[in-house]
Order: C-alpha cells, then sequence, then structure tokens
C-alpha cells in the first residue's frame, strides 16, 4: 500500500484529499504544519509528501530542503509534490531547486492529483508572466519616550529601482522604507534605500545616546533590502539593531543579507558591522516587538512574501508593499470553463482572508503600483493596481490608505493623477476612506479611533 503525507494548514482541504486517496486504497497521514511534517516524515517514511509552500511555522521550501537534507535518514527519499495558490513560474523554478519533484496549483481536482502522483503529464496553467522592463525582549538601550503619539514616517515610497530625478521630487525617488515610532519602540518597515536617510536622521537625533530598532523584512527582493548597508546606526556598537523576518523561497534571511555585502558587491561584510546585529528568523505569525503586537500573512507576490499588521496603542498598521489580488490575477488566465470556476471559487476566498486579515485596520499601506490599464498588461507580476487598493480598503473598512510602491515610470504627475481617481472612487461609493499617495518625508499621527469604533 502506497502511503502519502499531505501537510497542509488547511483542515478542510486536508479532510477532502484524505477521503480522495483512503478511497483509492493509499495510506494517509496528515500534519497541520511544516514543523510537525518534517517530525511525520522521518517518523513514517512516506512513499509521498504533498506539502503546501505557505505552512506556519516553517514554510514548505524549508520542508523540501530539510527532507532532501536528512537523506540518509530514509529508506527511499520520498517524492515530493509541493502545491500552492501561487501560479508565479518562477515560485515553480525556486520549489523544484529546494527538492520538489512535481508542482501542483490550488486548488486542483482528485483526478489532477492522481496523475501528478502517478507521474503523469498535466497541462496544469500557471500565469505566463511577461519579462520585467531592465529597469521579544529589548537590549540595554535607553527606552524612548511615550510622550509623543505614535506616528509614521515615509523615508523610502518606490518599487523595484530608485529613480531620483525631476520627476519624482514631490513622492520622492527611494525604494521601500518606513518609520514606526510607536509605545516606545522604533519600527522600520522593509530596508530599501529610503533606510539610508532615516539612519542618518537617527544618528542625528539620538548622536551618542543608545537606542535600539527593529526592522521587519517582508521579503528579500533587492528593492526591500538594498539600503541596509549603508544604515549608519548599524555601524554603532552600542546600538542593538535586529532584523526579523521570515525564510525566503531560496536562502535564509542571514544569508540573504549577507550576500549583498560580500566582496565583489560591496567593501563592508555583514560580520564586520561593529553594532550588535541580530537577524531572527521567524516562524510564528505572531509575535511582539515590546509593547507592539505584530501579526503577519502571506502576500500574493512571487517567492515567500509576508506582510505586517502592526497594533499600537493608538490604532493598528498594515504593510503590504507588494500584493497581487487572487481573483484578478486568476481571472485574466485562460482556462476551461469548470478549471476557470474552481479556480476563481479558490482566489475569491484567498482574498475574502486577506480582506478579513486587515478588517478595520486604521492604516492601510499597500502596492498599488500600477493603473487598470497599465495591470493588463502586467497580469503575474506581482503587483496591483490603484482600482483594487482602493476596493480592498473599502471591503476592508479601512480609515486611512495609503497607496505605495509607486512604479519607477511614474512621474508626480502621474501619482497625482492616480491619487486623483482613488479619492474619485471613493466618492463615488459614498464612502469615508481618507486615501493619500505616500511620498518621502510625510508624517502621519495615529490617532485612535472615535468612541465606539474598533481602533485594531
Amino acid at each position: 500500500m502506497k502511503s502519502v503525507l499531505l501537510i497542509d494548514s488547511d483542515a478542510d482541504l486536508r479532510k477532502q484529499v484524505y477521503r480522495w486517496l483512503l478511497s483509492s486504497g493509499w495510506r494517509v497521514l496528515e500534519a497541520a504544519d511544516g514543523e510537525e511534517g518534517i517530525a511525520y516524515a522521518l517518523q513514517h517514511q512516506p512513499d509521498f509528501i504533498v506539502c503546501d509552500l505557505t505552512l506556519p511555522k516553517v514554510n514548505g521550501f524549508q520542508v523540501c530542503r530539510s527532507v532532501r537534507g536528512y537523506r540518509n535518514r530514509f529508506r527511499q527519499q520520498p517524492i515530493i509534490i509541493a502545491t500552492s495558490s501561487s501560479a508565479y513560474a518562477d515560485d515553480r523554478y525556486n520549489a523544484l531547486e529546494a527538492g520538489a519533484d512535481r508542482y501542483l496549483v490550488k486548488p486542483y481536482t482528485d483526478s489532477l492529483l492522481f496523475a501528478v502522483l502517478e507521474g503523469r503529464p498535466t497541462h496544469q496553467t500557471e500565469v505566463k508572466v511577461a519579462p520585467a522592463s531592465p529597469g521579544v525582549a529589548r537590549a540595554s538601550a535607553s527606552p524612548l519616550p511615550d510622550s509623543e503619539p505614535p506616528f509614521l514616517r515615509f523615508w523610502g515610497v518606490r518599487g523595484s529601482i530608485p529613480t531620483p530625478g525631476p520627476g519624482t521630487v514631490v513622492y520622492g525617488g527611494n525604494t521601500t522604507c518606513v518609520e514606526l515610532r510607536a509605545d516606545g519602540e522604533i519600527i522600520i518597515l522593509d530596508a530599501g534605500s529610503g533606510i539610508r536617510g532615516l539612519g542618518l536622521a537617527l544618528a542625528r537625533e539620538f548622536q551618542d545616546q543608545p537606542f535600539n530598532v527593529s526592522i521587519l523584512i517582508t521579503h528579500t527582493h533587492w528593492d526591500h533590502i538594498q539600503g541596509f548597508p549603508f544604515f549608519v546606526p548599524a555601524y554603532n556598537p552600542h546600538n542593538k539593531v535586529r532584523i526579523l523576518g521570515y525564510e525566503g523561497a531560496r536562502r535564509g534571511l542571514l544569508t540573504t543579507l549577507s550576500a549583498q555585502m560580500e566582496s565583489p558587491y560591496f567593501p563592508v561584510s555583514l560580520r564586520e558591522m561593529t553594532s550588535n546585529i541580530d537577524v531572527r528568523e521567524l516562524r510564528e505569525s505572531e509575535f511582539r516587538i515590546g509593547r507592539v503586537l505584530v501579526k503577519s500573512t502571506f502576500a500574493n507576490h512571487p517567492g515567500l512574501c509576508r506582510g505586517y499588521r502592526l497594533f499600537t496603542s493608538a490604532g493598528s498598521v498594515s504593510f503590504f508593499p507588494d500584493h497581487e489580488p487572487f481573483q484578478r490575477m486568476h481571472s485574466q488566465v485562460a482556462r476551461s470553463e469548470q478549471q476557470r470556476i474552481e479556480t476563481l471559487r479558490h482566489a475569491s476566498q484567498k482574498d475574502l482572508e486577506f480582506t478579513q486579515f486587515l478588517d478595520e485596520t486604521d492604516v492601510l499601506i499597500i502596492d498599488s503600483q500600477y493603473d487598470d490599464t497599465e495591470y493588463h498588461r502586467r497580469v503575474g507580476w506581482g503587483h496591483g493596481c490603484v482600482d483594487d487598493a482602493v476596493a480592498l480598503a473599502m471591503f476592508a473598512s479601512v480609515r486611512q490608505l495609503f497607496l505605495f510602491h509607486h512604479d519607477p515610470d511614474h512621474d508626480d504627475a502621474q501619482i497625482s493623477h492616480m491619487l486623483t481617481w482613488a479619492r474619485e472612487l471613493v466618492k463615488m461609493h459614498g464612502e469615508s476612506l481618507q486615501i493619500d499617495a505616500a511620498r518621502e518625508g510625510l508624517k502621519y499621527v495615529l490617532q485612535p479611533a472615535p468612541k465606539g469604533e474598533n481602533a485594531g
């Protein structure tokens, strides 16, 4: 009797697949997260592993690498089938490189699963990605005073690549970096080129006084980490710099951060930085930075990308610099009618879960890279459009929306035009959502929701 280990956090899906396999004479084992799945694989020695990539604690890429790393502990190496709601070609490639034998896009039918298990060819559609144009305890430093209310300040708002020049002076040309001061903490969201200016400002503010800072990384695409080597506070041995994030599809967080600072790319390696740097790879989806509660969830973007919702004493801030709505992406791909219906139903559920995660967030900073016309030419690139960002914010009862991750080809006039259109959409629907386009230097002070409203 052939055996299958099914590793998936979706209990309903596990139950459905369990029935399919059991009725066909398979022995089925189940695990709800990656950590448990690895332990079960070593203990029960299954013939096949069907593993979701977006698992809690230990993601599916890590499961693949771990199973292949334990080669001598298996009587026979299991065949690994990676599954994911992502149809991005990059994720398929990364899963196979991590050690998976096959890749299966959710939702899938019983016949498709059995075809994959039996090694028969399938014709499952994947998104064809058009070529992109080139283009937690505190340390000993003194805590920050709580006299000032929590606030955000934008230091980098651009996507893909820095774009300095006369056409970007209003909104700015640095890549992703946002500062959050809340409840005695300095929290930095991503470390794009904007973090350089933030670091210089912090050095001027604190001078010789040591301080703590926590950097939350959504994912390790270069426009989200490229500024870290220029972050001046990291070179001061008296400062405590914590970098928090999740292991990526191909490399761990520490490995990726170190690699961009190796010779010949950069003259100073990460290990030569003199500050007290702590790089921590997260497994739990909920944790604390001092008194700030942080929750995370997966975004729909190539590779493993997670966004954050931070709960402060003055409300919550949600940060998703890279995200493409599931339904919009999948609706653009030609399929048979039955497959299309099932796929859109699954995508609708994923979008609903994402909306529920954001429900009544006070401030939403989200990928709004394209206008609607541009988006149709860039389906599968992993980014959203302004129309979808506004719709999402209204569905989730967001109070303040910031359009973010501006396209490198968009000048100030284009971004202002998109902002005007976004506000017009809200007006047409009779909603009270406040919208602005993120711009460098903008400071936004969080205000508790009026009495009777949920402040997050």
